[in-house]
């Protein structure tokens, strides 16, 4: 089949590279000239291991394009994709979807007989009518049908995501489009994966529930390890506990600095604001928006405890600037709250990422960025683990210390034990755990 993705941006390029790679004929298209010349020659405007390999091959073969000429991928299209980005609106927090009815109206304009349009982009519930409405208004004699499909793709496993996915699901009422659909995916029902119709409004929910509910669990377990903080209990052992209840499970039940990333904390924030909108306000969810934000906060008071209540003229290592492992990703990251108030407190930053220091640098002021873990702690008063990095999991502690002025490790990750870290010479902080 032939498929036009609009945006080739995280969403747009994981997709468009594996629909190419199930044998379809997959031309993404981008305004920034910029970057479709990168990936005409080559390169990746972002970091998702194996991407670059999944891209390179189906080029090769002839399956995968880019261009800035929307025509031409709309017209020949069985199915186009909007996959641009819905950020949140600044000053209120309602997801921009600007970048949405623009391709939309584009689409109208362009495209020839029917043609599936498809909104990939994570949007509120009824976007999909308003895109509608605006491609009926634009080409009143246009053949089309307007589907939901939301991605569910985790940064730094979105190929495996893809391709093996929990579920697929598609929010139409149209027969042919539901067909069309159906024959897109239909590599993955040799995984016997399900396939979940329903109407799109419901499909659009879909997505923002299921980013909510995610949400809501580590902001839950993040509470709970502060609690174990204060009676001296264990989070680790208490999740593993209460995660091995199949009724609730273990993923999304670790303790740490708090969410981030470029589904989250807009989900959430776009998800209350629809609510209240609708008159039925998810007062659980605007919880765990505030208390998320009071978290990364907070975490920077808890390593200037950890340096003896006062960071002022010290050196504070840190490892991992990310948002989480295995991307670039920077958006609401932890330390983007972290390094600043330490900063405020009169600290001096040195840190380390092996893959968002590009990006970091963008978004931090005064911060020395070197080379690896061990040049990163080298004179430092204190080391901070605030990305879980694998690079990070199995570090020479004894070599560690040693390079430092002071013994001070706080592990905002619970990456290390506290006989490992004691037995290497360092006082040592953790989220949720007791001392010894």
């Amino acid at each position: 089949m032939r498929v036009a993705m609009i945006g080739t941006g995280y969403v747009g390029l994981v997709s468009g590279a594996c629909f190419a790679d199930f044998g379809h004929e997959v031309v993404c298209v981008d305004k920034d000239a910029s970057k479709v010349e990168m990936l005409n020659s080559g390169g990746i405007p972002i970091y998702e291991p194996g991407l670059d390999l999944l891209v390179e091959r189906n080029v090769r073969e002839g399956r995968l394009s880019f261009t800035q000429d929307i025509s031409d991928a709309v017209r020949t299209a069985d199915a186009v994709f909007i996959a641009v980005g819905t950020p949140s609106r600044r000053g209120d927090g309602y997801a921009d979807l600007s970048y949405v009815y623009a391709a939309a109206k584009e689409v109208a304009e362009v495209m020839d007989g029917y043609t599936v349009v498809v909104t990939k982009s994570t949007v509120p519930v009824g976007t999909g009518d308003e895109v509608e409405r605006i491609i009926r208004e634009t080409r009143p004699d246009a053949d089309f049908a307007v589907v939901s499909n939301p991605e569910f793709l985790r940064e730094g496993a979105a190929i495996d995501d893809f391709k093996r996915p929990d579920r697929v699901v598609v929010g139409t009422n149209d027969d042919r489009a539901r067909t069309l659909m159906r024959e897109l995916y239909r590599p993955l029902f040799l995984n016997e994966t399900p396939i979940v119709f329903t109407a799109r409004r419901t499909s659009e929910l879909i997505k923002y529930a299921a980013n909510a509910f995610l949400a809501m669990k580590i902001t839950f377990i993040n509470e709970i390890a502060d609690l174990c903080e204060h009676v001296g209990a264990n989070v680790q052992e208490v999740a593993k506990g209460v995660g091995l209840d199949n009724r609730i499970g273990g993923k999304f039940l670790h303790a740490g600095p708090g969410y981030g990333g470029s589904c989250f904390p807009k989900d959430t924030l776009a998800l209350t604001r629809t609510a209240q909108d609708a008159g039925s306000p998810l007062r659980l969810i605007e919880t765990v928006v505030e208390v998320n934000d009071a978290r990364k906060r907070a975490m920077a008071d808890k390593v200037i405890a950890a340096c003896g209540g006062d960071v002022k003229g010290k050196t504070i290592a840190v490892l991992g600037v990310t948002f989480k492992p295995n991307t670039d990703d920077m958006r609401e990251a932890p330390s983007l709250e972290i390094i600043p108030a330490l900063q405020k407190a009169g600290a001096t930053i040195r840190a380390f990422d092996p893959a968002g220091t590009v990006e970091a640098e963008k978004l931090l002021s005064n911060v020395e960025f070197v080379s690896g873990p061990y040049f990163c702690a080298e004179g430092a008063d204190a080391l901070v683990i605030i990305t879980e990095w694998n690079e990070f999991r199995a570090l020479d502690l004894p070599r560690l210390k040693a390079t430092m002025k002071a013994p001070v490790l706080v592990d905002l990750r619970n990456i290390y034990t506290h006989d490992q870290a004691g037995n290497a010479g360092f006082e040592y902080t953790s989220v949720g755990r007791p001392h010894g």
